[in-house]
């Protein structure tokens, strides 16, 4: 079910990484403690262990490395299922079918946002760097815009759309608003003075 993030959202992952020192990866399968500890803050912290340790590249033993990370998969469940809806449209009845296209719209927005995301993350810098608050700012406002983003989706399908293709396409959404609200809970763990 699981599919790669995009080539441009590895690439930067992979420079982020490269630029950033050593790299330890997690055993995969089962999350390493430091996964485990960083998840403990998240309001979904099964679903984070579970989506961190099978994470296809190494995370970076830090709060950076590991929010970056989570971004990355936030990027790969929005696309995912924005491209579900997409499919899922085809053959519905019109006011369903208007329900479904603004979904998608949302969601690619989601998508958009959580790119730009990964991308600013990227341009973090030094810590203690004027910049680095701005660029972290940034990062955090990106990703509660995609997390409202989810939020109107469901919300455009709870009052237009019938109960197949609304349950169907909701598990999706709601599976990318609980990834994205891990990545901004372990986004909001940066911090810029340290």
């Amino acid at each position: 079910m699981e599919r790669c993030a995009p080539l441009s959202v590895v690439l930067i992952a992979a420079a982020f990484f490269a630029s950033a020192g050593a790299l330890t990866a997690a055993p995969v399968g089962a999350p390493s403690d430091f996964i485990r500890s960083s998840c403990r803050v998240t309001q979904y912290p099964r679903l984070c262990e579970r989506c961190l340790s099978t994470y296809k590249l190494p995370i970076r033993r830090s709060p950076r490395g590991v929010a970056l990370a989570a971004l990355s998969v936030s990027v790969d469940k929005a696309r995912a299922a924005s491209a579900f809806a997409r499919r899922t449209s085809a053959g519905t009845r019109s006011r369903e079918a208007g329900a479904v296209k603004d979904c998608v719209e949302t969601m690619q927005d989601s998508v958009d946002q959580l790119r730009q995301s990964v991308a600013e993350m990227g341009r973090l810098g030094r810590s203690r760097s004027p910049r680095f608050a701005w660029h972290l700012s940034n990062v955090q406002t990106w990703v509660s815009a995609a997390l409202t983003d989810a939020d109107t989706c469901l919300d455009s399908l709870s009052q237009n759309a019938g109960p197949v293709i609304r349950a169907a396409i909701r598990k999706r959404v709601v599976e990318v608003a609980q990834v994205t609200s891990v990545a901004l809970a372990l986004v909001n763990r940066i911090d810029p003075k340290t």
